[in-house]
């Protein structure tokens, strides 16, 4: 047909209407061909049915062909179909639909013509590609491309996609033009099978599909996690390396030069630096009990001062030792004690190097001034700490363990609230100059008791500290020395303890019966009178008979005193000197 639709052919025939059949135009329009793709789809065969009675071998009228395969040189992409399962054992010829005319090829790839004399010269241009179907009927005539397809055979290998990569075909070496992929013939040299062309399939080419290459992009990403993981296991490693063994390479820590250890003098490290070699520790046993304090040394002559409760429990020299800064020790034996002052003074001999502390003066201390406490808390010998003066003339009472007052203490103290524990009593208070101001003594416990016991009764430092003024230690210590007795200053009243009131009340009776003020002594010759009330001592208040007890004490028997007094309501004045009596 001649009407714009591709004429389709069918059985060869020989007669001469099948002749008179126009070949298809040389540029023909196939994009209306069910599953025809277009103008660069190309040509594609039709199997042709096997003619009944057609013998092997037989020529199609004016082709001039004995073999349409090689006829046609087509390699590859045309090929024979199977006519299904009523195909005779020999294939029959295919046919070709074409879009264009192909060029005449000559040479090799050409098969020769069967005979020479049968098949004469034929025009490429007006041959009917097809012999004519004189019966004209369906599947191989009318209607066209709504005809039923042959039945498709699937190639065995998986067919690629239509936009799989086919790769070029090289340059033939000779120079005529090479016909169209579908045109070329297969090389029977090279073995490869044929594969069966479907035009109706999805893959859109017959071909046999090009081997998928590696992914790059793929490779690059396994490779860069293989680098990520031996990177990630070697930092790993020398990261834990650094961290215990503290890096690559040796450490090497900055630290200051080696500078100048001096201090200055009025420092804490000056002053301990000045007075540690003054101070000792003292070790004592005997009666049943042992206990450690501090002592400081007074002369070159080895005599050392010290709290009487340290060295109380000792009854020979066997019972003291004295364990120096250099760590040297050296036995000690008792010079003299007192109760009332809480003071004692031992001595050693055969000791080198003895560096006694200077004195200072007590009653130039202020309160704020700067001290330092040295001694042997808890037998922690050397121990230095530092405080101000928190107040002064503080009058504490300690001792009392006997019940008779016999062993109670009255100081006229200085308070600090450097640490004081138990094991500092008999230490030094220095003051900014390295000069001892007093000897500590007593801390206020926790519980409200004071004094320097046991140390169950006191746990620790609480930052109230008591020390007895030196100027009084000072008088107690020689008398001490020379004498081996202190004396006492006194006014020669008894006091009524139990008296509520403010101030010291002196006592209707004194002990056994006797006088409550003394015939002939200082208070005496100063008029005093039983139930006098004395309020102040040299202007200062006090409070209760303990309190005038510490202001007595407080002054060198022979010393001049102002007594302020109330009787019968109105407040007197009178003057006194203090005498003397022996300490225990």
């Amino acid at each position: 047909m001649d009407n714009g639709k591709p004429n389709w052919w069918s059985r060869p025939s020989s007669t001469p209407e099948a002749a008179q059949i126009p070949s298809p135009p040389p540029t023909g329009d196939v994009t209306d061909r069910p599953g025809a793709g277009g103008a660069d789809d190309g040509d594609f065969p039709l199997p042709a049915p096997q003619p009944p009675t057609t013998p092997a071998g037989a020529e199609a009228e004016g082709a001039g062909v004995t073999d349409p395969t090689e006829a046609t040189g087509v390699s590859g992409a045309a090929e024979v179909a199977d006519a299904g399962p009523a195909a005779e054992p020999e294939a029959a010829p295919a046919v070709l639909l074409t879009k264009s005319e192909p060029p005449a090829v000559a040479g090799p790839a050409t098969a020769p013509a069967a005979s020479a004399e049968s098949a004469p010269a034929a025009q490429p241009t007006s041959e009917p590609l097809h012999a004519p179907d004189e019966y004209r009927t369906p599947p191989y005539g009318e209607p066209g491309p709504w005809a039923p397809a042959p039945p498709v055979q699937h190639p065995s290998a998986p067919v690629p996609s239509q936009q799989a990569h086919v790769p070029p075909v090289p340059p033939q070496a000779h120079s005529h033009p090479q016909p169209p992929l579908h045109q070329q013939p297969h090389s029977g040299a090279s073995g490869a099978p044929w594969v069966q062309y479907d035009p109706w399939g999805t893959g859109g080419s017959g071909l046999p599909p090009a081997p998928a290459k590696k992914s790059r992009r793929g490779l690059a990403i396994v490779g860069a996690l293989v680098f990520a993981l031996v990177t990630g296991v070697i930092g790993g490693g020398i990261g834990a390396y650094v961290e215990r063994n503290g890096g690559l390479t040796t450490v090497e820590l900055p630290q200051a030069d080696a500078g100048d250890t001096d201090r200055a003098p009025e420092s804490v490290a000056g002053i301990a630096a000045s007075a540690l070699p003054g101070v000792v520790t003292l070790h004592v046993k005997g009666g049943g009990s042992s206990g450690t304090g501090t002592g400081f040394v007074l002369d070159t002559k080895g005599h050392i001062l010290t709290n009487n409760h340290v060295v109380d429990s000792a009854r020979s020299s066997e019972d003291i030792s004295v364990t120096f800064s250099s760590g040297e020790t050296a036995r000690a034996k008792l010079v003299g004690k007192d109760t009332g002052y809480d003071l004692a003074v031992v001595q050693v001999t055969g000791v080198s190097g003895l560096k006694p502390l200077p004195l200072g003066n007590s009653d130039n201390v202020r309160v704020g001034d700067p001290v330092v406490a040295i001694g042997a808390p808890f037998d922690l010998s050397n121990t230095v700490t530092s405080g101000i003066i928190s107040a002064k003339e503080r009058p504490i009472t300690a001792g009392g363990e006997k019940g008779d007052g016999s062993d109670v203490s009255y100081v006229d103290a200085l308070q600090t609230d450097a640490p004081i524990n138990p094991g500092n009593s008999g230490g030094p208070l220095l003051d900014s100059k390295a000069r001892v101001i007093g000897i500590n003594s007593a801390i206020r416990a926790a519980g409200g008791g004071s004094g320097e016991g046991d140390s169950a009764s006191q746990p620790g430092s609480i930052g109230l500290g008591f020390a007895i003024p030196i100027n009084q230690g000072k008088r107690v210590a020689e008398e001490l020395i020379n004498t081996g007795k202190a004396t006492h200053p006194v006014i020669g009243v008894s006091l009524d303890m139990q008296f509520n009131g403010d101030g010291a009340r002196v006592g209707e009776k004194g002990k056994d019966g006797s006088a409550s003020v003394t015939p002939g002594g200082p208070a005496a010759k100063a008029g005093l009178l039983p139930g006098d009330v004395i309020t102040k001592v040299d202007g200062q208040r006090v409070h209760n008979g303990e309190e005038l007890i510490v202001k007595i004490r407080a002054h060198r028997p022979g010393d001049r005193l102002e007594l302020t007094l109330t009787r019968d309501g109105k407040e007197l004045t009178k003057t006194l000197t203090l005498g003397s009596s022996q300490g225990a």
